[in-house]
């Protein structure tokens, strides 16, 4: 039988949606999900340190989100264009797929200019393609060396947050809207599961014996696209970059092989982890892209443990928390979780799935 979108879809109140985080990034509400038993229980984030034990361990993605939203005009008329960088296609040229707001004012060999805060120019950029109908690929016009123009970005971009925190960023977004372990620049949105852990958490569960493994997956726009077909076999996800060490997968590993837990904290985590699996199910090493887009029935060969947020209807992160939790269990806890009041999305509570 296939699976169809149609499966995934809820009533959600906005007033759930959370527009800020917790105070403390721990404090979360965390509903804890036993697969076997059905059983569901409300927890805190912090209370992660009661379901791990010496040996097992956790994999975090180490990702940074970089400042992607920008605003500049359009050449002559000074129309106001959203420009939301995507990829870096290539350095040397400045070469970057986005997407533009609005799109019908855009074509190809338009020059767009982007001023700072006291209205001083400080980037040009020309569309040289249309990639798809709101992508578009531009070159940014500008003479320094590689850090000038890193620099120059960071002058200009916003933090992206989803259109779904519907008030304008704040200054502490810049910190919240990163992971403790975030290092890697090159993620349009952050793995929100992360955001949960604190620095004192951190270190207390490293004091009782969990090891922590990195991994890269620099989370692109395709992990929220809208699924737009009904046979989820046909969903074709957009490619983003990942990254395992072999330090990683060697400690996976020996968790796997002592019968330890071994948590993804994430989706994305989860999803870099069964892009790169043995045909002896052990987790290899790995540098490239991938495209795996998990839905029902799915077997899971690495994490036996995930950690993620409470997500939107029909998103293919909702789908995969579905492939792992089952499709009916994972419904029911989301309706516990609209009547209990938990917060959901990036700045949401979390959930654990054992």
């Amino acid at each position: 039988m296939r699976t169809k979108l149609s499966q995934f879809n809820f009533n959600l109140p906005k007033n759930l949606i959370a527009q800020y985080p917790t105070e403390e990034r721990s404090d979360a509400r965390m509903m804890v999900i036993h697969r076997e038993s059905g059983k569901i229980e409300h927890r805190h984030f912090r209370d992660l340190l009661e379901y791990a034990e010496e040996g097992d361990c956790m994999i975090i993605n180490n990702t940074k989100v970089f400042p992607a939203r920008m605003f500049g005009r359009k050449e002559k008329t000074g129309a106001k264009i959203e420009v939301f960088l995507l990829r870096e296609l290539n350095k040397d040229s400045r070469l970057w797929d986005v997407l533009v707001d609005p799109a019908r004012k855009i074509r190809v060999g338009n020059k767009l200019y982007f001023y700072d805060k006291h209205g001083k120019e400080i980037l040009v950029a020309e569309v040289v393609d249309n990639t798809t109908s709101r992508g578009r690929t531009i070159r940014f016009i500008f003479d320094g060396d590689a850090d000038a123009f890193q620099a120059a970005l960071k002058i200009l971009g916003q933090t992206p947050l989803p259109k779904y925190i519907t008030r304008n960023p704040e200054p502490d977004d810049e910190e919240r809207y990163q992971t403790i372990f975030a290092r890697e620049i090159g993620a349009v949105a952050a793995p929100t599961a992360g955001l949960h852990m604190s620095r004192e958490l951190h270190k207390m569960l490293q004091i009782k014996g969990v090891n922590f493994g990195e991994v890269t997956l620099h989370v692109g726009l395709g992990t929220f696209r809208t699924i737009d077909v009904e046979d989820l076999s046909k969903h074709k996800m957009e490619a983003e970059y990942f990254r395992i060490a072999e330090s990683t997968a060697d400690l996976v590993n020996k968790a796997k092989d002592a019968e330890k837990k071994i948590f993804a904290i994430g989706t994305t985590c989860m999803r870099a982890m069964e892009s790169s699996v043995s045909a002896s199910r052990y987790l290899k090493p790995a540098d490239g892209w991938t495209n795996l887009f998990i839905f029902p029935p799915y077997e899971f060969r690495i994490a036996n443990r995930l950690v993620t947020n409470f997500h939107l209807p029909k998103s293919s992160l909702l789908i995969m928390a579905s492939a792992y939790t089952g499709h009916e269990l994972l419904m029911e806890a989301y309706e516990i979780a609209i009547k209990e009041k938990y917060r959901f999305f990036s700045y949401g509570d979390s959930m654990l799935i054992m």
